[in-house]
């Protein structure tokens, strides 16, 4: 979930921000009623203020993708504990081993190429012209050989072979898993794939182990690839890492080693800095003889512990290339601890001894880092998180980088020499689309808890890339630093809002060229000779340059490729909503708009379908067309889309703040021809409730028989009734008693079906104090009032609820998130995951019958008495009762990749529809 702005051009302006980007940017622009001197960018981002307006002011990019990732991460823990080894598999084969419904029905309708600046869609809230061209989900992992093979994994979307050429194929497999952390070629060119993605942040998930692929050339994945046993499933894994025959892991549970030639025989743990904190079932795999062997791990049950799954982070593991029996790693918490630091063995990995850094850097500030050695060692580099500036500012300062360091010694004890601050790396001289707001909340390393790669020249020990939010560049060993992927390109003066795709105009004639999508994650070097190249993946995909390309007079490159050619299907959303083509035009929000014939995705008949997605907005897709458009930037959330009108969509972009269009956000430019800059031009309109304490991704819903009745939840629930034709926040009112009594509780789930309604909330949402409840809802007259539902003797586990729903018959489902005992502690142990009142919420009936013990994101009561439930592991259905008495549940077509299903819905059309959050959307016809 690489994060967003209340607009991606709004970073945290105020007003001298103004001045700085109007001395920048020389072209003027009028606006109705308006300053005819302000540029465009000052334009629009003075119109929207400072970032994080909405609904308490909740600050800049990086704050708002700090609180989502914990929330993420909450609903699946809370309240407490890590996963148990084993405990993946159990889950995972339980969902492949379920009797299936609907064959291999599923058809993925986002895997086709997804063009975020597409010039027909370019309304108020639209990122089109930023550069990032064709983009996809997040990319964790990326190996590159010398014969131009490009592999590439996905943050939970599994591996693929292309090149840089694109054409990509899927070559996961059946492997259990497809939460990525890492991707590797080892010297006999075999490929290593490290399930469960480590960034620390809250939407990585726990994975299967590691996985080795003899050929990857010609070959695909299998389980029986798996590396080792149990010992790192159910676990995340940041770096693997080559030499002298051994394959070293940087894992959540410590440092981690294996024979690089074979599969077979256990991994052994090398070092964990508070074994105490590991469970039991770990130490008999310590190396004999070593640091680890005699260390005190803790009991059984250690996994309960709140805290367990902070204290063994290991995020880096490298070897020294002077000597294969020197290794190092950087271990520590990025909010830190007293473990905190740089570790070394030089007896290859039997002792361990914490380091004391000597020069520039400050031993007590060590956070998440990233190593990288020079090909022959002479050279060290790191970038370095500072935990002080997270703990000072609370994740919402203007950066959290404490310094991009080397050892020209090549030693981790230094001296280690700064060669690069936030301030150095935001400056005019480097070309950062920062700039601008450089101390205005977004800087250079805003995120480097979560965006962080690092990559030597394997020709030249002082040509380096490293990536934060943008990719930068410098070859002098870090004394000037280039950035030559930009966060975008809005704020440089190149930039024409007129400017089309691909990439963004002619930078031979002044123009801006592409850049790489923001929020960097992971780096390759391939190719050789003349043809090296060098290959980044971060939240939008997958792009390349030559490794020595080229660069205009601002120092950004202007050879960017890239490589979401739509073969690669990575695309993380959060929610789905479906709506017919209206074959007739239909005047709305002042706008002729004739759906047939929208550019892209128009056609004479079928579905419009929307989605919002974790960094890359909101997509627009027609099944039956050959591309799908971007007509929201930023994040997106929850979506709602009118039934029988597809352009008819209200989607989020975070804490509840809806944006809703009539026209598919695709302005008309011969009726409103600056609605791309003006807001009085604009279809969009922002028109969420004010709320005290809405979740990052919060939801809202129609009304099941009343398509104009809308709920939308924050701290308090809110009704209204003018549907689409909605204009104002002001048209929201609050329900009586449905107000939590605590600010800090918040709604998860709601469901309204004529006169019933139903959420489920949270508060403290977080491992420490948690709670949980439910409210229902009834309508008398135009008057909703709700009533809390007493669940202190039902069978409700104390866990997140993930969905609600209503029955046409009145009966109230919950789908709880988090697993129960099997696979992270807490209470719960023995429950299932759906239950159901038929009484208004008196009493509770766990329903889970045959299910996996797996989390539920989304659960549907479908007309016909069926129940249809989104899970972290796929989708299951459970048939009407009517049909078959006892329950069962089955796994939902079988050919849904074993990825993290967030929403499901059915369409006008009688498909159901997954929204996955790692292998986009799909649609199934309903069984």
């Amino acid at each position: 979930m690489g994060s967003s702005l209340l607009d991606r051009r709004s970073i945290a302006w105020i007003g001298v921000a103004f001045t700085v980007v109007a001395a920048l940017i020389a072209v003027a622009f009028t606006r109705g009623g308006g300053d005819d001197t302000l540029t465009p960018q000052t334009q629009k981002n003075f119109q929207l203020s400072s970032q994080g307006i909405e609904n308490g002011g909740r600050g800049g990019e990086s704050a708002e993708y700090f609180i989502g990732q914990q929330q993420f991460a909450d609903a699946r823990t809370s309240p407490g504990g890590i996963v148990n080894p084993g405990a993946y598999r159990a889950a995972a084969t339980g969902m492949t081993t379920m009797p299936t419904l609907g064959g291999s029905g599923w058809a993925n309708i986002t895997r086709r190429a997804y063009d975020a600046d597409d010039p027909d869609y370019r309304d108020y809230y639209s990122n089109s012209s930023g550069g990032s061209g064709l983009v996809t989900g997040r990319i964790t992992g990326l190996a590159a050989d010398a014969t131009g093979h490009i592999y590439a994994a996905g943050a939970a979307g599994g591996v693929f072979r292309g090149s840089t050429a694109g054409n990509w194929h899927d070559i996961t497999g059946n492997v259990l898993s497809m939460s990525s952390g890492d991707l590797e070629l080892a010297p006999d060119g075999s490929l290593w794939y490290a399930t469960g993605e480590a960034n620390t942040g809250g939407t990585s998930y726990v994975g299967a182990g590691v996985y080795r692929l003899a050929n990857p050339t010609t070959g695909t994945f299998s389980q029986s690839n798996r590396v080792g046993g149990d010992e790192l499933e159910s676990t995340t894994i940041g770096k693997l890492r080559f030499a002298d025959g051994r394959v070293w892991a940087a894992t959540l549970r410590g440092v981690w080693f294996h024979d690089a030639s074979t599969t077979a025989g256990s991994w052994k743990l090398a070092f964990a800095p508070n074994p105490s904190q590991l469970p039991s079932s770990l130490q008999s795999y310590a190396v004999a003889g070593s640091q680890m062997a005699a260390a005190t791990f803790g009991p059984a049950s250690v996994s309960s512990a709140t805290n367990a799954p902070y204290k063994n982070i290991v995020n880096d593991v490298a070897v020294d290339p002077k000597d294969s029996s020197h290794v190092i790693a950087a271990i520590g918490w990025r909010s830190g601890d007293t473990y905190n630091g740089f570790y070394e063995s030089h007896d290859n990995g039997l002792t361990w001894t914490k380091i004391n850094p000597t020069g520039g850097l400050d031993k007590t500030d060590i956070g998440y880092v990233t190593f990288a050695f020079s090909a022959n060692g002479d050279k060290l580099y790191a970038i370095n998180e500072s935990p002080k500036r997270i703990n000072q500012l609370g994740g919402y300062g203007s950066t959290v980088l404490d310094g991009i360091y080397v050892s020209n010694t090549g030693s981790p004890v230094g001296p280690w020499n700064r060669i690069a601050s936030a301030d150095k790396l935001g400056s005019a001289a480097s070309g950062s689309a920062l700039y601008a707001n450089f101390g205005l909340g977004y800087s250079p390393g805003v995120q480097a808890w979560y965006n962080q790669f690092l990559a030597v020249d394997p020709n030249d020990s002082n040509h380096v890339y490293a990536g934060l939010e943008e990719v930068y560049e410098t070859k002098n060993g870090g004394s000037n630093w280039s950035t030559v992927g930009p966060y975008w390109n809005f704020y440089f003066s190149c930039w024409n809002p007129n400017t089309l795709y691909p990439p963004n105009g002619s930078p031979q004639a002044g123009e801006c060229p592409q850049t790489t999508h923001s929020d960097q994650h992971s780096v390759a070097i391939g190719g050789s000779g003349a043809s090296q190249f060098v290959v980044v993946g971060n939240d939008g995909g997958i792009y390349t340059r030559p490794l020595n390309g080229t660069t205009n007079k601002n120092g950004n490159a202007t050879d960017w490729k890239s490589l979401n050619d739509g073969t690669i299907d990575v695309l993380q959303y959060y929610a789905v909503g479906i709506g017919r083509i209206n074959p007739a035009a239909h005047i709305a929000m002042g706008q002729t708009v004739n759906e047939t014939t929208l550019p892209d995705v128009g056609g004479s008949s079928g579905v419009l379908v929307s989605g919002g997605l974790q960094d890359n907005g909101g997509s627009l897709v027609n099944p039956a067309s050959g591309k799908m458009v971007s007509n929201f930037g930023g994040d997106g959330g929850d979506v709602l889309v009118d039934p029988d009108d597809g352009c008819n969509i209200v989607q989020e972009y975070v804490y509840l703040s809806m944006t809703v269009t009539q026209t598919c956000a695709q302005p008309d430019p011969s009726v409103h021809p600056n609605a791309f800059l003006d807001l009085s031009q604009s279809t969009s309109l922002r028109i969420g409730p004010s709320d005290v304490n809405a979740r990052f991704i919060a939801p809202f819903a129609a009304n099941k028989q009343d398509i104009n009745e809308w709920i939308a939840a924050g701290n308090s629930l809110w009704i209204q009734n003018q549907g689409f034709a909605i204009r104002t926040r002001s048209a929201w009112t609050k329900a009586a008693g449905s107000t939590l009594a605590d600010a800090g509780k918040t709604y998860t789930a709601v469901a309204m079906n004529g006169n019933t309604a139903v959420a489920g909330w949270c508060g403290p949402c977080n491992n420490a104090g948690f709670t949980r409840g439910v409210v229902v809802g009834t309508k008398s007259g135009e008057t909703w009032t709700f009533h809390a539902v007493d669940l202190s003797t039902s069978p409700v586990p104390r866990r997140y609820i993930g969905g609600v729903a209503v029955g046409d018959d009145g009966t109230l489902y919950l789908s709880m998130n988090g697993f129960s005992r099997r696979f992270t502690e807490g209470e719960g142990a023995g429950i299932g995951h759906i239950f159901q009142s038929t009484d208004d919420g008196q009493t509770w009936t766990d329903i889970s019958a045959n299910m996996p013990d797996v989390p539920g994101n989304s659960i549907q009561a479908l007309s016909d008495g069926s129940v249809v439930v989104a899970t972290d592991l796929g989708v299951l259905y459970r048939k009407p009762l009517s049909v078959e008495a006892n329950g069962t549940w089955y796994r939902l077509g079988s050919n849904l990749p074993l990825t993290v299903a967030m929403d499901v819905e059915l369409g006008p059309d009688g498909k159901i529809y997954a929204a996955t959050h790692g292998r986009g959307i799909w649609s199934i016809a309903k069984p």
